[in-house]
């Protein structure tokens, strides 16, 4: 079976999010699709079989499947329509998260995406223990976005990934606003055995939508500044986030099991 790596986010391969990518002719059993992604030990391994004019897409952690995952989404679209079906300008997933079109333009790829639901909840120490800084603010989606005072704080950041692990939500992002770009970010995710998701396409649509409405505007250019770094050309529609970026081939291989 071929299997893609694509750095998603990122013009050039080492930067943005790595990504493994397998589009089948079929279904593997979980099992070995869970055993394949702990083996290739990234953040996402994406799973894609055709079904009719769609394409089914998995996404798997090293912790698990996942309901919504941005990078490997657009690593999927660009193996696509680079080599499967280069005539394409736009794909079709069915998902967990309900259907989600990437559109090529360029050397663009436009996902979009559901915007989460930000419930407003009260900064702990909890929190402050697991970050190693007191966030402003705090809510809740599916992760839990803690906003911080600065950028420097948020490239600086070190956290507690054992007290990050005992957090609610599913994945940990702290932001702040940018001086390049209109906001920064970091995303960690413990419970998925991912350390820190280097560019975070899922969390995006909790870090644009808080900060759509902080700002007042709906384009914004968020930098995710881990040491990978990453940009992501937003797009803010009140129940949907478009992101916009730039994938990098790094290599193709062939499973053998």
């Amino acid at each position: 079976m071929r299997q893609y790596i694509v750095d998603a986010f990122s013009d050039k391969v080492f930067g943005g999010n790595p990504a493994a990518v397998c589009v089948m002719n079929k279904w593997l059993p979980d099992e070995i699709m869970m055993k394949i992604t702990r083996e290739n030990c990234l953040s996402e391994t994406a799973f894609a079989v055709k079904e009719g004019s769609d394409y089914k897409l998995r996404w798997f952690t090293p912790g698990g499947e996942i309901d919504l995952c941005g990078h490997a989404t657009l690593a999927t679209a660009y193996i696509i329509t680079r080599f499967i079906e280069p005539e394409v300008t736009e794909v079709h997933f069915q998902t967990l998260s309900g259907l989600l079109l990437v559109v090529k333009k360029g050397d663009l790829l436009k996902m979009d995406f559901p915007s989460y639901d930000l419930k407003k909840v009260d900064v702990t120490e909890a929190m402050t223990e697991a970050i190693g800084v007191r966030p402003l603010e705090a809510y809740m989606g599916r992760d839990l976005l803690c906003v911080l005072e600065s950028e420097e704080e948020v490239r600086n950041l070190n956290p507690n990934q054992e007290k990050v692990n005992t957090l609610d939500g599913l994945l940990l992002h702290v932001t702040a606003k940018g001086k390049e770009f209109d906001c920064v970010s970091r995303s960690f995710a413990p419970k998925c055995n991912v350390p820190e998701d280097p560019v975070c396409g899922s969390g995006h649509c909790h870090i644009i939508p808080f900060w759509a409405k902080r700002s007042g505007k709906n384009n914004l250019v968020a930098y995710q500044a881990s040491p990978r770094g990453g940009i992501l050309y937003c797009e803010y529609q009140g129940e949907r986030v478009k992101m916009s970026g730039k994938a990098a081939l790094y290599s193709t291989a062939d499973i053998n099991f």
